[in-house]
């Protein structure tokens, strides 16, 4: 009997076991990802200003609570830790603003098959054997070996970016764990297919109508953030900022206030206006996820993917900037902050009328076609008005210091929150820029981390019009605190898991046409020892 009783608790103890391994392999958390809405929900988000109890719960939770999953983690994946001859093993990192996923196939291609990707482009340029060519499947092999991806502009369930879940497709295809946090539902009439364009004359109004129609049982209209890892992704939270320096629900509704009042019939400025709008539930927000791994100082790092806000002066970004910091500063870990920062030194990112018709329903060839003559006149002014760059030397270099009446740069308050913060272990931010550890041995702050140009940095924002420059911005960026890490810019400070070898991928982001994107990927390398 005492050795039946001895065998069934050993039983136990075994079956035990099992079950908490069970239980932490497959990520079973207390906190189960948040509701989705359903269609008829998603109208009522956007017509009822004030919601009722049930909807307002729902979209807080949504708004609050990453979506998780570890699935690679369960299925063996490890990170693949590359190495370099410069700086032995390390990891990789890449920061993308994906505009929306709109050419998914070529993101997945991108980061899994140089040779796939080579072949859809025009072979007289970017054959396997040219110059052009072997570059391209360069900074593919570079961007493969990856084990942290920080996204930004993330659709799930939209009909511009055919219905995809943009996130768990790219989490399958390059078998990667990931979070994914929220932060707009979009409830834009266009984008929700209930639009009616009462003031756009037939037999447009009827083609525009038709077009914009979705399917209910499809339609999400979530957008966000998210953090792709080869690393299993612990204490993930999803913050929203506090202060927000735009409502994209209240101040887009006005924006067409005086349309629905009947006062500015022009059919090309209605037209014009619902497309500038951009109607959503939700505002910017920052998604956080811890690595762990022997291999990292300390044993492990917080990962931080923030989108500061786009419609608003530099100075509000500064504050967004400022409550993040306040929220990261009792972290003792190494950090890899990443986003797009919106640093155009004005208060909108410039953007096109053709860029707008494209993001709101992705049908391009449509748009064009039936929308150009709303696209011209009023439109063109509209384009260069949102486009303009200052010919100065901040438009490139936002990190510049500002020099009062003579050449000032909004975005400087920003760069010297950077500068000066510490974390409560003393910690700070790694501004360095050494021609031994920078890409194409460029000096100058942040060059590092972020690839430096002959004037400035590489944009990683541009955009193309048909009438006046070319508009080239630095809006993204990554910014490490490594580990004992306490001046900003003092090159005795050590340099283990410090940024290395900052790059800016934009000769394969336009390889593929007009952009993969509008943003070009950004990388670089951490070194363990």
């Amino acid at each position: 009997m005492l050795k039946i009783n001895k065998l069934l608790a050993l039983s136990l103890r075994i079956v035990f076991s099992f079950f908490l391994i069970f239980i932490l392999s497959n990520n079973i958390k207390a906190n189960k990802d948040p509701e989705i809405f359903t269609y008829e929900e998603l109208v009522e988000l956007c017509e009822k200003e004030q919601l009722p109890e049930n909807l307002q719960k729902k979209l807080t939770s949504l708004l609050t609570t990453p979506f998780v999953n570890n699935r690679a983690f369960q299925q063996g994946v490890v990170p693949q830790k590359p190495k370099s001859k410069e700086i032995g093993e390390f990891l990789r990192v890449v920061f993308w603003n994906i505009e929306r996923g709109l050419n998914l196939e070529a993101i997945e291609l991108v980061f899994t098959n140089p040779e796939k990707y080579i072949s859809l482009l025009d072979q007289k340029v970017y054959s396997a054997d040219s110059k052009r060519g072997r570059e391209v499947i360069e900074y593919v092999n570079m961007l493969k070996q990856a084990d942290v991806i920080v996204l930004n502009e993330v659709d799930w369930g939209v009909k511009r970016t055919k219905y995809n879940n943009v996130v768990e497709r790219l989490g399958t295809t390059l078998k990667m764990n990931y979070a994914y946090g929220v932060e707009f539902v979009e409830i834009d009439p266009i984008s929700l297919g209930t639009e009616k364009f009462e003031d756009i004359p037939e037999p447009d109004r009827s083609e525009l109508v038709k077009n914009i129609q979705v399917d209910k049982n499809l339609y999400k209209g979530l957008h966000g953030t998210a953090i792709l890892s080869r690393y299993r992704l612990e204490n993930v939270q999803l913050i929203p900022f506090t202060y927000q320096a735009h409502d994209w629900y209240e101040e887009e509704k006005k924006a067409t206030s005086f349309i629905e009042k009947g006062k500015r019939k022009a059919s090309e400025t209605v037209f014009l206006e619902k497309i500038h709008r951009e109607i959503r539930r939700g505002g910017r927000t920052t998604l956080i996820a811890e690595i762990v791994d022997e291999a990292i100082p300390t044993g492990k790092a917080v990962i931080v993917a923030t989108h500061l806000e786009s419609k608003t002066k530099p100075e509000n970004r500064a504050k967004q900037l400022e409550e993040l910091l306040g929220r990261l500063r009792n972290i003792k870990h190494p950090v890899i902050f990443a986003g797009d920062m919106n640093t155009s030194t004005s208060d909108a990112t410039p953007t096109s009328i053709l860029k707008e018709l494209k993001n709101r329903v992705g049908d391009e060839e449509f748009w064009v076609k039936q929308g150009f003559k709303y696209a011209t006149g009023v439109g063109l002014i509209l384009d260069a008005f949102g486009g303009a760059i200052k010919l100065s030397r901040t438009h490139l270099d936002p990190t510049v210091k500002s020099v009062r009446f003579i050449s000032p740069n909004p975005e400087a308050e920003f760069f010297t929150l950077l500068e000066e913060f510490r974390f409560d272990d003393k910690g700070a931010f790694d501004l360095r820029g050494d021609k031994t550890r920078s890409f194409d041995r460029k000096a100058g702050t942040l060059a590092n981390s972020n690839q430096r140009s002959t004037k400035g940095f590489v944009e990683t924002y541009q955009v193309k019009r048909k009438i006046g420059p070319i508009g080239k911005f630095k809006l993204d960026w990554i910014f490490i605190k490594p580990p004992n890490f306490t001046n900003p810019t003092d090159s005795k400070q050590p340099y283990v898991f410090a940024p290395h070898f900052g790059q800016t991928l934009s000769i394969l982001n336009f390889s593929f046409g007009e952009g993969i994107s509008d943003h070009n990927p950004i990388i670089l390398d951490l070194p363990f020892k």
